[in-house]
C-alpha cells in the first residue's frame, strides 16, 4: 500500500475504539489498538520510522474491529497478535491468551470457554478473570441446559450423559428435549452475554432466597459467591477490591538483545521472595523497554491473576496499559532506592544472563527445517517384560520443562516396543485432533528411540491426520532420525543438548509411572501357588519389591503372616 491508500482506507473506518489489522495474502503483519480506529490508522500515511514504511508497503489491506470500551479493544489486541503472530509487533512467546465465550453454528448450539474460536461461532469477550468467566458458564449451564460436550461426545449417543444426570444440560442428543426449545434457552444464555444480567441473576438470586428460608445455609452462601461472581460477569475490566496490605507483588525486569528480549519475573508474596521465572519476547525492531512492556503486560497476564502491585523499571508507555491495571486494582511502581529497587535490579540481572544465551530452539528449527521449535513434546514407553506398560507425554516451551503441561497414559499391556509407542502416540493424537486436550499443538514431537519408534509414531500420526513434525533420537549414539534421514549433530551443540534434555525428561516420567503401576498390578508373585493379592500385598510390603522378596531367606519370609512353612519353601525355590 503507499501513503494515499492508507488515507482512503482510513476514511472509510468508525471513529470508535477497537483494533486494526494490516495484511497481506493469508498473513497478518501488524495489529493495533485504538481509541479512535479512523485517527489512529489515519497516522500511518505519515510513518515514523523505516520498519513502519516497511510494514505498510508490504501490506496489501487493512482490516478493523469495533469495540465497546478501551479495555476491551487492548484485551482484543493482546489476543489476536497471540493468535497470529505479526511479524512486526512485539510478541511474547508463550501460548496464553485471553479467554472468550462462544456459542458455536450448530442445530444444537454448544457454549464454550475458549482461546480459539471457530469462525463460524459467535464470541463473546474477551474477558480478563478466566475464573469468573467459568463460574458464569456453569451458571448458565444448570439454568439454561445448553450442553458444553465436544461434537464427538455429542454424536451417536443412545443414552444421556453426566452432565444431564447432574442438571448442566437437557440431553438434546438423545431428544430429551425438542429443538425450539432448545434455541429458546440458547437466545437465552445470548441475552446474558449480550448483557442482560437480569435473565441469569434474577432466578439464581430466587434460588439463594429460597435456600436461606429453608436454613440450608450452606446452599444458599454457595449461590451469594456464584451471584456475585456473576453480577460482576460484565464488568471484567471494573476494578478489583483491594485490601490494605499488598499480599503479591511482581517484579519484571527487561533485557532487549537484536531481535530477542528476555523479561524476568520475580514473585513475592508478603514480603518474601517465592519464585522466579523468565520469558522470551520476539522483539522485532523494538529497543526501548517502555513500549515491550507496554506489549508484554496484556499479552503474559492473559491466564494469570494480577499481582496486588508490579514494580518495574520504566513506566509502560502506553497510557491504555497503565489505565488497565489501575481499572484492575494492580499498582504499578518505578522505584528508585530501597528494597523495591533492590528486586527491580535482582530481576534485571536475571533477564541479562538469559538475553546472552543462544538460541537453542531457533537452531533446532533451522537444522530441521521446520518453522519452529519453541514447543517439544517427548514421548517414551517402559514397562517390564511386557506388563505394567505406560507412556510418557512431557513438554519443554522454549527450552524450559513445562510440567503443567506433562501427561502420562497406562498402555496395554504387551512386550512390543514399537506397537507401544504406535498407541501412545495415536492417543495423542486423537485427543488433539478431537478437540479433547487442552494443550496447544506442539512444534515437534521427540521420539526416545530409532527409526522403529519414529516409524511407528508417524504411522500413529499418519492414521489419525495429526500433522505434527517428529524425529527420533536413539541413545546408542545420539544420533537424530528424522523422516528423511538421520542427522548426526554435533556432540557440543546446544540444539542436541536441548533434544537430550527432552528425551531424558521422558524417560525419567515414563519410568517413574512404570514403577508406580507396578506396584499396584500384578507381578510373578501371583503365578506361585498359595500366593493371592492379599498375600502379595504383605510381601511387597514387608520386602519393599519383588527382588527384596527373592532376597528374603524362607526364615524371613515365614515372619509375614500368612506364610507358612510350605509356602516359604515355594516362594524360595520359585524366585
Amino acid at each position: 500500500m503507499d501513503t494515499d491508500a492508507v488515507r482512503r482506507r482510513a476514511n472509510e473506518l468508525p471513529t470508535k475504539p477497537g483494533v486494526y489489522q494490516f495484511e497481506r495474502g493469508e498473513s497478518v503483519l501488524y495489529v493495533g489498538k485504538a481509541v479512535d480506529v479512523r485517527d489512529r490508522v489515519r497516522s500511518y500515511a505519515t510513518p515514523r520510522g523505516e520498519r513502519i514504511r516497511q510494514m505498510i508497503e508490504s501490506a496489501a489491506r487493512i482490516d478493523f474491529s469495533v469495540t465497546e470500551t478501551e479495555t476491551q479493544a487492548l484485551l482484543l489486541e493482546a489476543n489476536l497478535i497471540k493468535r497470529f503472530q505479526p511479524k512486526y509487533n512485539v510478541r511474547l512467546k508463550d501460548d496464553k491468551s485471553y479467554p472468550l465465550v462462544q456459542l458455536t453454528d450448530h442445530e444444537f448450539p454448544q457454549i464454550e470457554v475458549t482461546r480459539d474460536p471457530d469462525d463460524a461461532a459467535t464470541v463473546f469477550g474477551p474477558y480478563t478473570n478466566k475464573g469468573r468467566v467459568e463460574t458464569a458458564v456453569k451458571a448458565l449451564r444448570e439454568t439454561f441446559g445448553v450442553r458444553g460436550c465436544s461434537d464427538h461426545k455429542f454424536s451417536n449417543r443412545d443414552r444421556p450423559c453426566l452432565d444431564y444426570e447432574v442438571g448442566l444440560c437437557t440431553a438434546p442428543c438423545v431428544d430429551r428435549i425438542d429443538a425450539d426449545a432448545y434455541i429458546g434457552d440458547v437466545e437465552s444464555v445470548r441475552r446474558f452475554l449480550d448483557g442482560e444480567t437480569g435473565i441469569l441473576t434474577d432466578p439464581m438470586r430466587e434460588a439463594m432466597e429460597a435456600a436461606a428460608e429453608a436454613r440450608d445455609f450452606e446452599r444458599a452462601a454457595n449461590l451469594r459467591d456464584r451471584l456475585t461472581a456473576v453480577e460482576s460477569f460484565h464488568g471484567s475490566g471494573a476494578a478489583a477490591i483491594q485490601g490494605d496490605g499488598e499480599e503479591r507483588v511482581e517484579v519484571l525486569g527487561v533485557a532487549i538483545e537484536g531481535s530477542d528480549a528476555t523479561v524476568a519475573r520475580l514473585m513475592s508474596e508478603r514480603g518474601k521472595l517465592v519464585d522466579r521465572e523468565r520469558h522470551s519476547v520476539a522483539a522485532s525492531e523494538v529497543r526501548e523497554v517502555a513500549p515491550l512492556l507496554s506489549a508484554f503486560l496484556p499479552q503474559f497476564y492473559a491466564e494469570r491473576a494480577l499481582p496486588d502491585a508490579v514494580l518495574l523499571q520504566e513506566r509502560p508507555d502506553d497510557a491504555g496499559v497503565v489505565d488497565w491495571l489501575e481499572r484492575e486494582g494492580t499498582a504499578m511502581r518505578v522505584p528508585g532506592a530501597g528494597r523495591e529497587a533492590t528486586l527491580v535490579d535482582l530481576a534485571l540481572k536475571n533477564a541479562r544472563r538469559q538475553t546472552g544465551r543462544s538460541d537453542e530452539c531457533a537452531r533446532l528449527a533451522t537444522e530441521l527445517g521446520i518453522d519452529a521449535a519453541d514447543r517439544i513434546e517427548g514421548f517414551d514407553v517402559s514397562h517390564a517384560g511386557g506388563k505394567a506398560v505406560v507412556g510418557s507425554d512431557v513438554c519443554f516451551v522454549d527450552g524450559e520443562a513445562a510440567k503443567a503441561d506433562y501427561r502420562r497414559k497406562k498402555l496395554t499391556d504387551e512386550n512390543d516396543d514399537y506397537a507401544n509407542m504406535r498407541r501412545l502416540v495415536r492417543w495423542r493424537a486423537e485427543r488433539a485432533v478431537e478437540g479433547r486436550d487442552d494443550r496447544p499443538d506442539p512444534d515437534l514431537l521427540l521420539i526416545d528411540g530409532g527409526e522403529g519408534q519414529l516409524t511407528a509414531a508417524r504411522d500413529a500420526l499418519d492414521a489419525v491426520g495429526w500433522d505434527v513434525p517428529a524425529v527420533g533420537l536413539a541413545k546408542e549414539e545420539e544420533l537424530v532420525v528424522t523422516s528423511d534421514g538421520v542427522r548426526d549433530f554435533s556432540s557440543d551443540a546446544d540444539h542436541l543438548r536441548l533434544l537430550q534434555r527432552v528425551r531424558d525428561e521422558a524417560h525419567r516420567f515414563a519410568v517413574a509411572y512404570h514403577q508406580q503401576v507396578r506396584d499396584a498390578v500384578s507381578t510373578t508373585l501371583d503365578d506361585l501357588p498359595g500366593v493371592g493379592p492379599a498375600l502379595r500385598k504383605r510381601l511387597l510390603r514387608r520386602f519393599g519389591s519383588v527382588d527384596g522378596v527373592r532376597e528374603a531367606s524362607e526364615e524371613e519370609l515365614g515372619e509375614v503372616d500368612g506364610v507358612g512353612p510350605a509356602t516359604a519353601a515355594t516362594i524360595a525355590a520359585r524366585l
